[in-house]
């Protein structure tokens, strides 16, 4: 009421009509530009853009206006802009006349100035010239240069090559994550030609295993997981689908900026495959809540702000998700700009389709209609047709009911969070007719599994839906199935995104279209009108985004070097550290970007470089001057990630499974690990693997969130839960106890050992020479030697005093070896899995 009178009074003296340039721009430029980000976090309201001003107004109606809502703070809104900026009765009544003459706005009034930063990461990609150094025989490539002349401003020199079997060594561990055999190191010492090690170097990259090596690493990002997540955590036997469509694109060196479509988009690709479609599994590793009370509209929101998130953090290594609730603190990135990117994730589907193995698809189409006319026997015989559709139309009630039958409110909710493979309150609300096949028998499943939330324990009884559900079980685990993917597609009809206020899901401001961050090159969209998420993955990958191909060739420096040029990979913004090698950075980044987006080419040409080929031996004089060997006047000597340590164990007993992709693992853990799961009473959620499946690869071990494999844990593997840019680096006694005492590493040591004494009689120093020799690479010293000698008797003489020592350190002896030498042998070989250098890459 306070303003009643002086607007009744500028009202009158505004009679003339109001001229935009003279009246109504002042005002705007004055008044309202530069207050547009509190406005923001309030309904997105910003008056310095024609466009944005406009959409909040109704020409001719004042009333009806957002705008004038927002100036005068009716129906209960704040009043923009907040505290002492408020406008004068005056300036209010000005922009009131205008909004009721029509609202004109010249179109080269204000304009929204474009969003600048000096940031070294928000620049262009140059191509720097490749810079002189004082010793250009020392280069093998510009990368060698780079690195040289940066050394050189210190007057620092590099450090020699490495002997050949350390070369041979950290080159196979970083291309495949397995060890040279003992052959490949002695052909590769034994050969002199000139380009010998650039042989082995393609040998590598053509390896089936680089592309298990190199998507280990990027399944860190995609925060790849086997499980849900959360309290029930339920198993996702088909999640591995994904991670053979990564394994197989990084072994063909698909073109990274087509990997990064099929993955954001691959679902909007024209006629998209199977394969492709697959790829979109990247959004399907957000966590899923099943918890009963839970709102599904919140974890929804919560998977698209993860989504979104998550490519911002894979592919631009910015932090996006913290503007969830206000404009980023440090970044030039606004609260609206993170939900305009978010909305290119609001309204995804969540679909298992198929995604047959080869030579799946015959013996399933043999079988199929087979199959069919059983199982529907077996709903005929239950009365499933009579029962499912008096229970579909009282569901739809309880919807449209809640509280007044709480039985059926409970089964009600338990539709949407307990139908494997997608959401039962979408589907039964799809006229039975028109449901797909794989639609109706997920429906079917869940009513016959969750049909007692409805109607009680008794009834269920019954009728017997038990006993139906396990005999559907094992009528589908006899007959040929085809593997599915989990994927993802576009919520059918026209959807509407908003800003919520403060981060809270249930707050709606203003309404954002699906866009990018103005800080970087615009996108451009096929159709103005309508940006999908086609349109973003294009434009991740464009030449204009300067951050891809510098957050690509990072993620590849640090896996060759163990630390990155940029040491914050999942942080390019203002609080990240800045490059060590700033134009060494561009110069790759270009390189990568304008050569096909090959990965494979950029390792090789990091890897024969003379930087790659440095000895890690640490330099004293150094300590001082880069004690974290940033210039990179040496290699770094890092210890192996969880699954290698793993992997190297089992490769040098001869243990190791090598095959290729599949379905993921159940190795040996410690009792008691499995049931800390929700309702887990037992280990039965962990059937342990048998056979050859026993011994494959650390990376196909079952990834479970709620109780991930201790071995794993213990050696810092990844996280699932958000991307991992970055693994931890630890040092505990935890890991020393489990390379000792793990089954894993105990079998590793025992076959070994068996491998040691297989080949008939020898003098232990010379089987202690093989066993080192296979297990390090190199030939011991004679001191090493005498080490493993004093060990070996002392452990012989303890075995031979008490034989119950030998008990459970192996499984079975070589022709002619005694229990107490064997057992001796067996701590011998965990000694030699035990030392650091065996779990280190030099």
């Amino acid at each position: 009421m306070r303003y009643l009178f002086p607007l009744l009074l500028a009202f009158a003296a505004l009679a003339a009509p109001v001229d935009f340039r003279k009246d109504v721009e002042p005002v705007l430029k004055s008044r309202c530009q530069g207050c547009h980000g509190a406005a923001q976090q309030m309904s997105g309201l910003r008056l310095d853009s024609r466009d944005a001003a406009l959409s909040v107004v109704v020409p001719g109606k004042s009333a009806d206006s957002v705008l004038f809502h927002r100036i005068t703070g009716a129906k209960g809104l704040r009043a923009m802009p907040p505290g002492p900026k408020r406008l004068s009765p005056e300036e209010i009544a000005t922009l009131k006349t205008w909004i009721d003459e029509g609202a004109t706005w010249p179109a080269d009034a204000i304009t929204q100035a474009p969003v600048k930063s000096t940031h070294w990461a928000f620049q262009p990609v140059s191509h720097p010239a490749v810079p002189k150094t004082s010793d250009d025989s020392w280069a093998r490539n510009p990368i060698d240069s780079f690195i040289l002349a940066r050394l050189d401003k210190d007057k620092i020199k590099p450090s020699p090559e490495a002997d050949k079997r350390t070369l041979l060594r950290r080159v196979s561990l970083d291309l495949t994550g397995l060890p040279p055999t003992v052959e490949e190191l002695r052909e590769f010492t034994a050969d002199t030609r000139p380009d010998a090690y650039e042989r082995e170097v393609e040998r590598l990259l053509a390896s089936p295993h680089f592309g298990e090596k190199w998507a280990r690493h990027w399944l860190d990002r995609a925060r790849y997981a086997d499980s849900d997540g959360y309290e029930k955590d339920w198993a996702r036997p088909y999640a591995w689908r994904y991670r053979d469509y990564v394994i197989d694109a990084i072994n063909a060196d698909m073109p990274f900026d087509r990997f990064t479509i099929e993955q954001v988009a691959g679902d909007l690709l024209p006629n998209a495959t199977a394969e492709q479609r697959a790829a979109v599994g990247f959004h399907r590793n957000t966590l899923t809540n099943r918890e009963g009370g839970i709102d599904n509209k919140q974890f929804q929101f919560e998977s698209s702000l993860d989504r979104s998130n998550t490519v911002a953090t894979a592919w631009l290594g910015l932090t996006t998700g913290c503007a969830q609730c206000h404009n980023h603190k440090f970044d030039p990135i606004s609260q609206k700009e993170h939900y305009q990117l978010m909305a290119f994730f609001d309204h995804l589907d969540e679909v298992e389709v198929d995604a047959p193995l080869p030579g799946e698809l015959g013996p399933y189409l043999a079988k199929h209609d087979e199959y069919r006319a059983k199982r529907e026997a077996l709903l005929k015989e239950y009365k499933v047709p009579e029962l499912m559709p008096p229970w579909e139309e009282h569901m739809i009630r309880a919807e449209a009911n809640p509280g007044k039958e709480t039985d059926w409110d409970l089964a009600w909710d338990c539709l949407a969070k307990l139908t494997e493979s997608g959401d039962g309150q979408k589907m039964i609300h799809i006229p039975a007719a028109k449901r797909t096949q794989r639609e109706e028998d997920l429906l079917v499943n869940s009513f016959i599994r969750n049909y007692h939330f409805a109607v009680g324990p008794k009834v269920y009884e019954e009728v017997k839906f038990k006993e139906l559900d396990t005999k559907l079980r094992d009528l589908e685990n006899s007959y040929p199935q085809l593997t599915q993917a989990m994927s993802v597609v576009e919520e059918p009809g026209v959807h509407q995104s908003y800003l919520r206020v403060k981060g809270d899901y249930k707050a709606l401001g203003a309404e954002v279209k699906p866009d990018v961050l103005a800080v970087l090159p615009p996108l451009k969209p096929a159709d103005p009108k309508n940006a999908t998420r086609l349109d973003l993955a294009k434009w991740i990958v464009s030449n204009e985004n300067p951050l891809t191909p510098r957050v690509a060739v990072n993620w590849i420096w640090q896996e060759l070097f163990g630390q990155a040029i940029v040491r914050t990979p999942n942080d390019f913004g203002t609080r990240g550290d800045p490059p060590s090698h700033p134009q060494l950075l561009d110069w790759l980044a270009s390189d990568f970007r304008d050569n096909g987006w090959s990965v494979k080419g950029m390792v090789r040409k990091i890897v024969i470089s003379s930087a790659y080929r440095q000895s890690s031996k640490e330099r004293p004089e150094l300590q001082s001057s880069d004690p974290a060997n940033t210039l990179l006047a040496r290699q770094s000597r890092v210890r192996l990630p969880a699954e290698l340590v793993r992997d190297s164990a089992l490769a040098v007993s001869g243990l190791l499974n090598t095959d290729v992709g599949g379905k993921s693992i159940f190795p040996p853990q410690p009792a008691g690990v499995a049931e800390l799961g929700y309702g887990q009473h037992d280990s039965s959620g962990w059937k342990e693997s048998t056979g050859r499946d026993r011994y494959r690869r650390g990376m196909y071990i079952f990834l479970k969130r709620s109780t991930p494999y201790p071995m794993l844990m213990n050696f810092d593997g990844p996280k699932t839960v958000q991307p991992q840019c970055k693994r931890d680096r630890s040092d505990t006694a935890l890991q020393a106890l489990n390379l000792l005492n793990d089954p894993v590493f105990m079998e590793a040591a025992a076959a070994l050992a068996y491998e040691s004494l297989s080949d008939g009689p020898a003098p232990f120093r010379q089987r202690a020479a093989e066993a080192f020799e296979r297990s390090l690479g190199r030939q011991p010293s004679a001191k090493e030697l005498d080490g493993l000698e004093k060990y070996f008797l002392r452990e012989k003489a303890i075995v031979d005093k008490n034989p119950s020592a030998a008990a459970g350190r192996y499984v079975s002896l070589p022709g002619g070896v005694q229990p107490v030498e064997m057992a001796a042998w067996v701590a011998v070989s965990s000694v030699l899995l035990n030392l650091d250098e065996f779990i280190t890459r030099e």
